[in-house]
């Protein structure tokens, strides 16, 4: 009998502690969720519990990380917008950047008469090109403004082409001019064809010194470094 009763106390013990064993290991976890759940919906510094907020957080962050890793980011604009009215600013900082600059001379409008000539001859000219076995022959035509621009750039820019050792001539046409470029050396014969009309007018680098001079009212090419406003020369 006493056998017996040691061995249900033992039994009753052993009951009770894994009763007590489950009963810690649930509320364990229960304490562990009920944190979770009660740190997911408690506002955060960086959240403030609210998923739209989140989004709008994560969107920051993002606009954030452009900035740093060469997104756009706001800032002054560095284009003139124009062509044209970009190489006038340009050189108007230069005359005011320079104190011998003689402002009582400056032609800022003969420069921009200039300009629009090379617009005319760039854009709007027609250029009909005949190889010849040693150069090219070019017939450069317009109308109206274009015809102008064309009679006073292309004759001027011969000059240059004849200093570059080409042999370069022009002669008038009723609306326009015909230009002829020749060489004795094969591979610049081969380098003009390649060039083309507007790639012969490119060539040389006198248009930048050439518009600064005019903007002074230095006139290259006009035959007067004296020339009065209003009597401009567009050659180039």
């Amino acid at each position: 009998m006493f056998a017996w009763l040691w061995k249900a106390a033992i039994a009753g013990m052993a009951v009770l502690a894994a009763t007590a064993f489950v009963s810690a290991e649930t509320g364990g976890h229960q304490g562990h969720e009920d944190r979770a759940a009660h740190e997911a919906k408690a506002p955060g510094p960086d959240m403030d519990g609210c998923p739209m907020m989140r989004e709008m957080h994560a969107k920051q962050g993002m606009h954030g990380m452009m900035g740093k890793h060469g997104g756009k980011t706001a800032g002054a604009p560095t284009l003139a917008g124009q062509d044209a009215f970009a190489a006038i600013q340009e050189v108007v900082q230069i005359l005011e950047a320079d104190p011998t600059t003689d402002w009582s001379k400056v032609d800022i409008g003969a420069l921009r008469e200039h300009l629009i000539d090379m617009n005319e001859v760039t854009l709007r000219a027609e250029a009909y090109e005949r190889s010849l076995d040693n150069g090219v022959e070019i017939i450069v035509t317009g109308e109206g403004r274009t015809a102008d621009a064309v009679k006073r750039m292309v004759p001027a820019h011969a000059q240059v082409l004849r200093a570059t050792g080409w042999n370069a001539k022009t002669e008038d046409l009723p609306n326009g001019v015909k230009l002829v470029v020749k060489s004795d050396d094969p591979a610049q014969v081969t380098k003009l064809k390649a060039l083309g009309f507007m790639g012969i007018m490119a060539q040389g680098s006198h248009h930048q010194p050439h518009h600064l001079m005019m903007a002074k009212g230095e006139h290259p090419h006009a035959g007067s470094a004296e020339a009065p406003k209003g009597e401009h020369s567009h050659s180039h």
